[in-house]
This record gives C-alpha cells, sequence and structure tokens, in this order.
C-alpha cells in the first residue's frame, strides 16, 4: 500500500465523524459475533484494553473537572443556585424513572406463569451490609486520597466539591492553585480525546463478544423482562427528557439529541456512566454550547447522582421477583422500592454491572428472595447498556437545561449544525 493511499485512508478516518465510526463498529460487532459464536471471547481483550483505557481518565478527569468546575461559577451564591437546580432535576426524574419500572411490573407482570432455571453458575451477589443511614455517612471519605486510589466515584465528588468551594472562597491566596486545576482540566480533556480515537475498535469488540457469548437464545425466556426494560428506558428518552428540554429550557428537541449521540453511542456500548463523561462533556460542551463551568460541574456530578435508567430497572425487577416468587406486595411496599431503588441508584457506582449490587438493596428492603438476581444477571449486561444510555441522555438534558436556566448556554452553538 503507497504511503499516499495510507494518508488518504487516515484522513478518511479521523475525518468521519465519531459516531459514524461507533456505529458502524457495533453493527459489524453484531454480525461478527452472531457468525462466530462464543469463540469471540477471544477478542474481548479490545474491548478490555478500551474500558481500562477510560477508566485510566475517570478519577482524574471527575476531579479536575468538578474543581474547575465550582471555581469557574466564580459565585458561592450563584454555585448554590447552579447545583440546587440540577440536584432538584435530578431526584425527580428518578422518582420519575422508578414509578414507571414498578407501573410496568406491575401491568405487563413479567414474573407470572415464568418457568426458567436460573444460569449455571450464577453467583448471587450478597446485599450492600450498610443501613441507608450508614451509606449516606459513608460518602463522605475519611482519607481522600484511599477514595482516589479505589475508585469510590461518590466520595470523590464529595471531596472534589467542597475543595473546588474552598479554593472558591479563598480569594486570592488560592488563585495560584486555581490556574493548576485550570491546566489539570485542559490536560485531561486533550487526554480524553487521544483515548476516545479507541471507542471504535474497543465497541466492535464488546459488541462481538455480547452477541457471541448470549445470541438470541439466550433472550428468549426472559425476554419479556428485556422488552419491559427497554421500553422504560424509552419512556425516559422519548418523553421524560424531551420534556425537560423542551418546556423548562425551551429549547429545540432534535437539536439536542442531535447533538448528544456520540454520547449515547458510548454509553450503550460501554455500559458505564463513568466511561462516558468524556465524550458527554464533549458533546455539551462543544455540540451544545454549554459553559464549561456549568457542564463540568453538573455532568461529572450526574454520572454518580443521576441514574434514572438503574432506578427505572430496580424498581421493575423488584415487582418481577416479587410475582415469581409469590411475594404479596402492599402500598407501603411499593413505597419501599421506590425509596430504595431512587436512594440506591444515586448510591451505585457508574461502571458495567453495578446495578445488581445495589437490587440486593431493593429486593431485601420488601423481602423479596435475592435468588431474584440469578434470574436476571445471565442478561444484566444486555439491559445495563440500555439503561446506561438512558443515564447519559439525562445528565445531558439536565445539564442543559440547568445551563439554560442559569443563561451558560450559547444559544448560536446549540443551534448550529453538528458535524454528522
Amino acid at each position: 500500500m503507497s504511503a499516499k493511499r495510507e494518508i488518504r485512508m487516515l484522513r478518511f478516518w479521523f475525518g468521519t465523524a465519531l459516531w459514524k465510526r461507533v456505529l458502524v463498529a457495533m453493527v459489524l460487532g453484531v454480525a461478527v459475533g452472531l457468525f462466530v459464536g462464543e469463540g469471540i471471547v477471544a477478542i474481548k481483550w479490545m474491548g478490555d484494553l478500551f474500558i481500562r483505557a477510560i477508566k485510566m481518565l475517570v478519577v482524574p478527569l471527575i476531579f479536575f473537572s468538578l474543581v474547575n468546575g465550582v471555581v469557574s461559577i466564580g459565585d458561592i451564591n450563584k454555585l448554590g443556585r447552579v447545583g440546587g437546580r440540577a440536584m432538584t432535576m435530578f431526584i425527580s426524574t428518578s422518582i420519575i424513572a422508578v414509578t414507571t419500572g414498578i407501573t410496568l411490573g406491575l401491568v405487563f407482570t413479567p414474573g407470572l406463569g415464568l418457568d426458567f432455571t436460573m444460569p449455571a453458575g450464577t453467583d448471587v451477589p450478597a446485599p450492600p451490609d450498610q443501613t441507608l443511614v450508614e451509606m449516606m455517612i459513608s460518602m463522605v471519605p475519611d482519607n481522600p486520597i484511599a477514595a482516589m486510589a479505589e475508585g469510590q466515584i461518590l466520595q470523590l465528588i464529595i471531596f472534589a466539591l467542597l475543595f473546588g468551594i474552598a479554593l472558591l472562597v479563598s480569594g486570592e491566596e488560592g488563585k495560584p492553585l486555581v490556574r493548576g486545576v485550570e491546566a489539570g482540566a485542559s490536560v485531561m480533556l486533550k487526554l480524553t480525546m487521544i483515548v476516545m480515537e479507541l471507542t471504535p475498535f474497543g465497541v466492535f469488540a464488546l459488541m462481538a463478544w455480547v452477541a457471541g457469548t448470549f445470541g438470541w437464545e439466550a433472550l428468549l425466556p426472559l425476554a419479556k423482562i428485556v422488552a419491559l426494560n427497554y421500553a422504560g428506558c424509552f419512556v425516559m428518552i422519548l418523553l421524560v427528557y424531551p420534556a425537560l428540554v423542551r418546556f423548562v429550557a425551551k429549547l429545540n428537541i432534535v437539536d439536542f439529541y442531535r447533538g448528544i449521540f456520540d454520547a449515547q453511542a458510548v454509553a450503550f456500548s460501554t455500559a458505564s456512566s463513568n466511561a462516558t463523561i468524556p465524550v458527554t462533556l464533549r458533546c455539551t460542551q462543544d455540540n451544545l454550547g454549554v459553559s464549561k463551568s456549568v457542564s463540568s460541574f453538573v455532568v461529572s456530578l450526574g454520572a454518580t447522582i443521576n441514574m434514572d435508567g438503574t432506578a427505572m430497572y430496580l424498581g421493575l425487577v423488584a415487582i418481577f421477583g416479587a410475582q415469581l416468587f409469590g411475594i404479596d406486595l402492599n402500598f407501603f411496599s411499593y413505597l419501599m422500592i421506590a425509596l430504595t431503588a431512587t436512594l440506591g441508584s444515586i448510591g451505585v457506582a457508574g461502571v458495567p454491572g453495578a446495578g445488581l449490587v445495589m437490587l440486593g438493596l431493593v429486593l431485601s428492603s420488601v423481602g423479596v428472595p435475592l435468588e431474584t438476581i440469578a434470574f436476571v444477571a445471565g442478561i444484566n449486561h444486555i439491559m445495563d447498556m440500555m439503561r446506561t444510555a438512558t443515564n447519559v441522555t439525562g445528565d445531558s438534558a439536565i445539564t442543559v437545561t440547568t445551563a439554560k436556566l442559569s443563561n451558560e448556554i450559547d444559544i448560536a452553538e446549540y443551534e448550529s449544525d453538528i458535524d454528522v
């Protein structure tokens, strides 16, 4: 192959929008996985390498982005307004999501009449050994460095927020450190752009592994719960978030979805809200015109706090388990499911499979057998992909809405044509 041809191919590759490359990789991955079958696991290391590269970015990116976002806001009162608006929307959409999951479970009864053997070798995760109060206390790190090293994202967020607030009120004395934080945030975004070029290759390997390992047959016995999981996510993506963008932010819905497609594609393929943070930041800033201060603050916060897809899933599977094992639930049981699912989704890590652990908390709260987890564990990854896309869409919608209400968005950039 000539050097000129190689250069033309490279220009074509890097000149093609990321979402197009990711979409092609997803389709090819599914096709190759179904054709090869379980032997495709041999290339899963490519996907694992991609996930590790993304995880490498998460802790420093969240820290620098959140601290920089806080200090960039510049006013402690303004910070309170931005944070208050974002938190109100986070909690509100989580309540809507878990209610949607419970309603779908009650109306379509996915657990009734199901005769299905638990997947062989399935390990049932133990429920968290913390009470809700203990879980809330554990959000504050007793050692911030250990929290960073162990990847305790919620603790990292709490420390970063407090650190940023301290810098904000330090005035001139904190300026040298502020400049260092700004430089760190800029460098991390550049590093993120480099790692993002691995996305199509990682997505291809992950999708091939999912298709080859599970296949269509694995979905048939539990097709109803999978379908309801996707339906609940579509309710959030096609009804709740558009209503937020259109009627609260008063912005064009088509422009919004066109601007976040990259983030949705990466979220769906990686099944990790944290792994998608770099792409979500780029989409909200470059495509949707949100200021760096608001996007850095709300996106980083939302990746851990805003887990609407997970909240919907927890409510749905709790109802599924109750029907499966013949557990009678009353009105207070539904309230307990809603409460624990909302709080559990806030505390769950934004990484693949973490929802299974929090499911133990929700099931235990209403006396549903933990064996329910084993029934959904085998198909959890397939459901997790859609839940994560929902989480990231919610993060983006709330970021845009918060920015609009705070006058921190460039409307011309929001409405400009995206490179598609």
